[in-house]
């Protein structure tokens, strides 16, 4: 080398000498080959590659390169301790193993993505040793980015396990009462042709979230009450809108429902539908006091909703597939809804509007929920969500239109989605929401040993066991129950006021 150098009048010096006064235009990165640009860009790159997977893992990192008696290069790794102690001492060719380990040259410090490999060749002996540095600033900082991806982890791994279930670990809030065998004994009356729910009351039925998209929506249950002579109603609200939205409405529903007809109002609200029943209680208890005798709350997230809770979360891995943006293009652009209908169900703002607005004391509560099943033979079930007419035909209508009806495997999705939380969280759902979620404190609660998923209470199965209840009696036995506790708690408020 020092022979072809003399002849073509250049310095002895190795090509690497003169990194120390060019650099590359990015921070930390030296230049390599200033002369050959090819060789530089890929050494730098080789450079970045490096540091990024150093940064993976801080408390290793590559020492001082020295060359060995035969001439080999050789390269120590040190653990984050000894890298400490390194204080940029100065190291001889002839330094031991021990002592070079723990020299460092300290002159760059590498940015967050690049990193720098630093070498010197002058006459002193500090400067004769080829050193690779890493920085203080991108160990710190890729610890950081390293660390939040393991949090986006841990989040999505634990989800929504320390939520469930929070309204029955509150200390300050009163206990439920069991009242599945009354219910049990109610339910079998009505099957044998026993109704007890009075005439003197409307009934007011409350649907859930993406009810205005499915026509048969309570529909009937409305008719079943109608059949017996009862009045009622199924509230016509925006069901993909907020909860305080929603509950102004029903608000206005039962004044107008009042005013007509003097009669008190018994609420039986699905799903979201309960949601939004309670917070109109909670909220407007005042005005609506003498109007409502109770409330029956069917499948409802009262203290919230996992599924809910864990697509809306922030810091978890599926913020990367945007699975908020999908959401808010389904409820906002395809169905006119809002995206607070669906954030109103997480457990967050649950705990901050529950703190805000409880329900009173006073008013009678009925909560229902069930499991829903997963075996095999859910697969096979549809349920009739609408009614599609058909053109005249009279061999087939005989002058009326033809009606088909239109039905989806919920059933199938229901089970896929109780299986998941079973999985994941370890309880028990009707689909969409867990059993303990849908316990609303204070009230008389009831725990059906049947299977039955969270579609089933609106919408009717093509293949229903007739020695089994229907939906309708179902919501009739719920709400016979809710009269009786109204009595039961009107007696004990009178005694207490004796």
């Amino acid at each position: 080398m020092d022979a072809r150098n003399s002849d073509s009048g250049e310095s002895s010096a190795p090509p690497l000498a003169n990194w120390t006064s060019v650099t590359d235009d990015r921070p930390g990165i030296p230049q390599l080959f200033p002369s050959v640009p090819a060789l530089h860009e890929a050494a730098s790159y080789l450079a970045e590659t490096t540091s990024i997977f150093t940064r993976c893992f801080p408390d290793i990192s590559l020492r001082p390169v020295y060359e060995d008696p035969d001439g080999q290069e050789m390269l120590a790794f040190v653990s984050g301790e000894a890298r400490a102690t390194a204080v940029n001492r100065s190291v001889s060719p002839s330094a031991s193993i021990s002592s070079l380990s723990e020299s460092v040259d300290t002159r760059f410090d590498a940015p967050v993505v690049q990193g720098g490999i630093t070498r010197s060749s002058s006459g002193n002996s500090s400067q004769s040793s080829n050193v690779l540095v890493q920085s203080n600033n991108t160990n710190q900082n890729g610890v950081s980015i390293f660390q939040g991806l393991i949090e986006r982890v841990r989040r999505t791994v634990r989800g929504s396990a320390d939520d469930i279930g929070w309204l029955q670990r509150a200390s300050d809030l009163p206990p439920v009462e069991d009242g599945t065998e009354r219910f049990t004994e109610i339910l079998d009356d009505i099957r044998h042709g026993l109704h007890g729910l009075p005439n003197t009351m409307v009934y007011l039925l409350v649907p859930g979230l993406f009810s205005n998209h499915g026509p048969l929506y309570f529909v009937n249950t409305k008719t079943s009450f109608s059949k017996m002579g009862l009045t009622c109603h199924i509230a016509k609200i925006h069901s993909e809108a907020s909860v305080e939205k929603n509950a102004k409405e029903i608000k206005d529903y039962i004044e107008e429902i009042y005013w007509g007809s003097r009669k008190q109002i018994l609420l039986l609200g699905h799903s979201k539908g309960g949601v939004d029943a309670a917070a109109s209680l909670s909220m407007y208890w005042d005005e609506l006091k003498d109007k409502v005798a109770g409330l029956a709350l069917a499948q409802s997230p009262y203290g919230g909703s996992p599924i809910a809770s864990d697509i809306l979360r922030a810091g978890q891995l599926g913020d990367y597939v945007n699975i908020r943006k999908l959401m808010e293009i389904l409820i906002c652009k395809v169905i006119k809804g809002d995206m607070q209908a669906l954030e109103d169900l997480t457990y967050e703002k649950r705990k901050d509007f529950l703190r805000k607005h409880p329900l009173p004391s006073e008013l009678p509560v009925v909560s229902f929920h069930t499991e829903a099943s997963i075996s095999p033979a859910v697969l096979a079930t549809l349920s009739r969500v609408a009614h599609a007419e058909l053109p005249m035909f009279s061999p087939l209508s005989a002058g009326q239109p033809t009606t088909l009806p239109v039905v989806i495997p919920l059933g199938a999705a229901m089970a896929a989605c109780a299986q998941l939380l079973q999985i994941r969280y370890g309880e028990k759902s009707d689909g969409l929401v867990t059993c303990r979620d849908a316990e609303v404190p204070g009230s008389i609660v009831v725990r059906p040993k049947r299977k039955l998923d969270h579609a089933w209470m609106v919408y009717s199965s093509l293949n229903d066991d007739p020695s089994e209840a229907d939906a309708s009696q179902v919501c009739e036995a719920l709400l016979t129950l809710l009269v009786e506790v109204g009595q039961q708690k009107r007696h004990e408020i009178a005694k207490k006021d004796e």
